[in-house]
């Protein structure tokens, strides 16, 4: 037992306490963390050297891709590297570091997806002030408020956990630092903080999904109106945003919705929107994407051609 005054360090107990599955998971994390990368790697420079990849929707898709590295890599590597030790440690200045960034990169995502949904509805119900309304500057301006909304959020959550009293155990059943494990650990009232912690995370999640939904919702009426082509050429566009929406936004909703207890399952479910949804993100804009095939076939010819020479 460690008091408030002596907690230097928080120790985890990861996915597994049997040593055959760590070694199993090791082997399939380091795997899909590497995709992750290479895959979302993959799309940012695809986007930022195609020309027929200039659009506002590719440049957002860029920057989402961007923020899916940083943001499993706030996790998957401290997860991978422990799978394979033998006590899981982690400072608590390292701890308070990757709380920040999880939330940092995690918000930044939300906001991305959101500006996104206003991308689509834009360019769908107002296609012929698309360039006007979506040009260079105001994309950069909304990517740019993504940021630092999200930097607010982040913020906000590290205030209400940083101060707060850690004594008794200093045990954390999770693979990573996030605030509802942690509250886990205080040794004072936490009501009020995790009121504080959903108003801050589980409302941005829900508030930011319902906008999400609505904006689909007017697109779907919108559509009413047009031929079956243009229905059919709009929804293909709009279909993977939804796919990675409802991925992503399932499992915050139900983590972050629930201030005061934690779940045995808990884990899987952070598992899924940490490491499987960002590997899931390039696959699912890669496969539903003409645009997006064609540019990644010019890049391979043009490395094979490098590679010739």
């Amino acid at each position: 037992m460690a008091s408030a005054d002596n907690v230097t360090e928080f120790i985890f107990l990861g996915l597994s306490a049997n040593l055959k599955v760590q070694r199993v998971c090791f082997v399939i994390f380091l795997l899909l963390y590497t995709a992750i990368v290479l895959g979302n790697f993959l799309i940012v420079l695809m986007v930022t050297t195609s020309r027929s990849l200039g659009s506002p929707m590719y440049f957002f898709l860029s920057y989402l891709s961007f923020v899916e590295i940083c943001y499993s890599s706030t996790t998957a590597p401290k997860l991978i590297s422990d799978l394979l030790a033998e006590r899981k440690t982690i400072p608590v200045w390292g701890c308070m570091t990757q709380l920040f960034f999880i939330h940092f990169f995690g918000g930044t995502e939300i906001f991305l997806l959101t500006v996104m949904a206003y991308d689509r509805y834009v360019a769908i119900c107002k296609p012929l002030n698309y360039t006007m309304i979506m040009n260079r500057q105001v994309c950069a301006v909304l990517v740019g408020i993504a940021w630092v909304a999200s930097f607010v959020h982040s913020f906000a959550q590290i205030l209400l956990i940083f101060h707060l009293p850690f004594c008794g155990p200093n045990v954390i059943d999770h693979y990573f630092c996030d605030v509802l494990p942690l509250l886990q650990l205080v040794c004072s009232d936490t009501f009020l903080i995790g009121l504080l912690i959903v108003a801050n995370g589980g409302a941005l999640s829900v508030i930011s999904f319902v906008v999400l939904v609505a904006s689909y919702v007017v697109i779907l009426l919108h559509l009413r109106s047009r031929s079956s082509e243009g229905r059919r050429k709009a929804l293909s566009t709009c279909a993977s945003h939804i796919t990675v929406v409802v991925l992503f936004f399932g499992p915050c909703i139900f983590i972050y919705m629930r201030p005061s207890t934690t779940l045995p399952v808990d884990k899987m479910v952070a598992v899924f929107y940490t490491v499987i949804t960002p590997l899931l993100n390039p696959i699912i804009y890669s496969l539903r994407n003409a645009e997006v095939k064609k540019a990644m076939k010019k890049l391979w010819k043009r490395t094979m051609r490098l590679d010739e020479k």
